[in-house]
C-alpha cells in the first residue's frame, strides 16, 4: 500500500491496534498483584512515527506506566473503570480511522472502474 494514499492514517491504525493490546492486557491483569498498568501516549507515538521512527520504536518511546489515582494495597495499578474508558475511546478512534481508510480504498476503486 502506498503511504501517500493513506497518509498518516495507516500509521494511526497500527498504533491504535497496538494501544488496544496494551489496554486489553491491563484489563486482563486487573487482579494480578503487583501488575503495573501501562498505556501508549498516542499523540507522542504518532508524532514519533510521522517523524520517521518506525512503529515499534514510536510505541516503545511513548509507552508509559500509569500513575494510579487510588493505589491498591497489592501494588496493582490497574484502575478498571479508567482502563475500560480508555479502551472504548481507543476503539472508537480505531473504527473511525479504519472507516477513513475504507473510504479512500472505495474512492480509488471507483476511479479505476471509471465510475
Amino acid at each position: 500500500m502506498p503511504q501517500d494514499l493513506f497518509g498518516i492514517h495507516g500509521k494511526a491504525l497500527e498504533l491504535r491496534s497496538q494501544r488496544m493490546g496494551v489496554l486489553a492486557s491491563n484489563i486482563a491483569n486487573a487482579g494480578t498483584p503487583g501488575y503495573k498498568a501501562r498505556d501508549i501516549d498516542f499523540t507522542a507515538a504518532i508524532k514519533a512515527a510521522d517523524a520517521g521512527a518506525g512503529i515499534d520504536k514510536a510505541v516503545h518511546s511513548a509507552t508509559l506506566y500509569r500513575v494510579p489515582v487510588m493505589p491498591s494495597l497489592d501494588g496493582n495499578t490497574v484502575e478498571l473503570q479508567n482502563e475500560q474508558l480508555s479502551f472504548s475511546e481507543n476503539a472508537v478512534g480505531y473504527s473511525t480511522t479504519l472507516e477513513f481508510i475504507r473510504s479512500r480504498v472505495d474512492t480509488v476503486k471507483r476511479a479505476l472502474r471509471g465510475d
